[in-house]
């Protein structure tokens, strides 16, 4: 039991939750495609298998990713040791035990319970880290973590007393604050990597105010869908989508360099930027009349910005951080590509074709499995 804790996988947090992430990332939205075309005609998690791909694509995929960046990245903010051996071990086994409590035979409190520890447990240590280090520009991150717990009590109490409204309400403003926490994390990290892969001279400090803006009405766009105000079209709330859609758009053409086009991990991380962008201005057309479902724009989001943003960032510091060169495989060049066009295809395809599901489901499961083939070697082994 000793050498479990010191292996390699449970030195740093990155390791071990950007692999079970990316392998509860394909499999269950495998489990979600089959049991959408009448192949798992026996799965029956609690609440419903709707409820269950709701809550466990932000609430367990994404945040096993964020947990994993984070206590990745808070170390070297702060200076400090991270998280690793048997205290590691523990926060992962909480976060594998709330997704096999969908399957076990308990009650909806229970679930409830099982559920809920993970994301308090993530601001206390991540928390504890930023505080003691005085840290204070970083603390907007610990604030979205702890609204994203909120949304996940708000899912799970809907839940509970059978609200299909208050589930949705909880996940959509969870989703739309990982597209906020996107913004953020990738406002500071995708010039840095655009400057350092092309040998560009450090861009001129940018003007703070549009990033404050940004990160206001990020969260204030996470609170409306709390709130329930983006249920119906609403032609102010297309105003705020305008303006962020500007700000953002701004922010790419700053960012952009041809070179960066040569650069898989470059790209990759530009073009699931692009799909925050699609998000945001196709929820301001929705509410000017101009988009017939707001499905739409979530899934350009959560399929195409979120996926796509994560697949990248976790190839990138997979490498960076296992003393690898920043020299992605052709395998994952690849698996960059059909993450995008699961987005393509989720968006375009769906409206027009009963097969648009399952193509996107087909790539993005394609996608996070070849991340697997090409990195669970190099995330088990220690550094080079």
């Amino acid at each position: 039991m000793r050498n479990l804790a010191a292996a390699p996988v449970f030195s740093l947090g990155f390791r071990p939750f950007f692999l079970a992430g990316a392998a509860f990332a394909a499999l269950a939205v495998a489990i979600w495609a089959f049991w959408l075309y009448g192949r798992l005609p026996g799965a029956n998690p609690l609440g419903g298998m709707l409820a269950w791909h709701r809550h466990e694509m932000p609430f367990g995929f994404a945040v096993a990713i964020i947990a994993g960046f984070l206590l990745t990245a808070v170390p070297n903010w702060t200076g400090r040791p991270g998280l690793k051996g048997w205290q590691l071990i523990g926060l992962v086994l909480v976060w594998l035990l709330a997704r096999l409590a969908w399957f076990l035979p308990v009650s909806p409190t229970v679930l409830l319970w099982l559920q809920l520890p993970f994301l308090p447990l993530l601001v206390w240590v991540l928390g504890r880290d930023l505080v003691a280090a005085g840290k204070r520009e970083n603390y907007p991150v610990l604030l979205m973590i702890t609204l994203l717990a909120g949304c996940q009590a708000m899912t799970l109490w809907g839940l509970r007393i059978d609200d299909i409204g208050l589930q949705r309400r909880g996940v959509l403003a969870a989703l739309w604050l990982v597209g906020a926490l996107m913004s953020v994390i990738g406002g500071r990290v995708i010039p840095f990597f655009i400057q350092r892969g092309l040998n560009l001279p450090a861009l001129p400090a940018a003007n703070p105010w549009p990033t404050r803006v940004l990160l206001v009405s990020g969260l204030f766009v996470a609170l409306t869908f709390a709130l329930g105000l983006q249920d119906v079209p609403r032609r102010w709330m297309a105003a705020v989508f305008g303006l962020m859609g500007v700000l953002h758009v701004f922010r790419l053409w700053r960012w952009h360099d041809r070179g960066l086009w040569r650069v898989p991990l470059l790209w990759s991380l530009y073009l699931s930027y692009v799909w925050l962008v699609v998000a945001i201005v196709a929820m301001g057309l929705w509410h000017l009349g101009l988009m017939p479902q707001q499905s739409l724009a979530t899934h350009s989001l959560a399929v195409g910005g979120v996926g796509g943003l994560i697949l990248a960032m976790i190839a990138r510091v997979s490498l960076g951080h296992t003393g690898r060169l920043l020299q992605p495989s052709k395998g994952i060049v690849l698996g960059f590509g059909m993450i995008l066009l699961a987005g393509v295809s989720r968006v375009l395809l769906v409206p027009v074709s009963g097969l648009g599901l399952g193509v996107s489901a087909l790539l993005w499961c394609l996608a996070f499995g070849v991340f697997l083939l090409c990195f669970t070697g190099i995330l088990l082994r220690p550094r080079v």
